[in-house]
């Protein structure tokens, strides 16, 4: 039994690995703190031994929280409870929700507008680039959404990009119904294929040919919009 920090993971009965897979059991005087309280979090893992279980989801590593002296993480808990307590701390907590939903609202509105440059409809299409804009912002931008909007590892106007053909493979697809084989890059040639469908369909109405009422696109949006 190690009481050094370390990266473990567990399975759904709670068991513990290693690196090596090797079944771990953490100490007797040691809880568990699941993840969701940073400020608690960030005083165990630095004032004692700890161990952090993690998860993969997707590519990205995610963590579940972390095991550690009990003692310590009721200190933590304490010391965070009478920090949150001051006024200090509260009208910083205010200021901060205000400065975050301003900047929330400025990358929706920067966000929509990619989208729509993006899109480059036929002026004919103008409502329809707006309107198909708006909705995959609403989808795209929320905090937590987990979508491709909400990374800064990519310009914003190909998370725009990405995000038009990511709401249409849902939209205008039956991708979400597909039983795809478990083969190593199936799942990335079905959505390559559907991306390409996805363009040839916006391509008509960025030329401003008529649309068809059999257009997969144009009956997603009728649909969601219509009352």
């Amino acid at each position: 039994m190690s009481e050094k920090n370390l990266t473990v993971t567990s399975n759904k009965t709670g068991q513990l690995f290693d690196a090596k897979g090797q079944l771990l059991s953490p100490p007797s005087q040691w809880s568990f703190l699941p993840a969701g309280d940073a400020g608690v979090t960030r005083k165990v893992t630095a004032n004692g031994k700890y161990w952090r279980v993690v998860f993969k989801k997707g590519r990205r590593i995610m963590s579940k929280g972390v095991w550690a002296p009990t003692q310590v993480i009721e200190m933590a808990k304490k010391e965070m409870e009478a920090t949150r307590s001051t006024d200090d701390y509260l009208k910083k907590k205010e200021y901060n929700a205000k400065r975050r939903k301003k900047q929330q609202q400025a990358y929706e509105i920067e966000f929509c507008a990619e989208v729509e440059k993006f899109l480059n409809f036929h002026s004919d299409y103008a409502p329809v680039a707006r309107a198909m804009a708006i909705l995959v912002t609403r989808h795209a931008v929320p905090v937590g959404s987990g979508t491709v909007a909400r990374t800064a590892m990519i310009p914003v106007h190909e998370r725009a990009a990405r995000a038009v053909i990511a709401w249409m493979r849902h939209q205008t697809t039956a991708y979400d119904h597909m039983k795809i084989a478990r083969i190593k890059g199936e799942r990335r040639e079905v959505r390559r294929m559907l991306a390409q469908e996805s363009t040839r369909l916006m391509n008509n109405y960025r030329r401003g040919l008529p649309i068809p009422f059999t257009c997969p696109l144009k009956k997603a949006l009728d649909k969601i919009i219509s009352p």
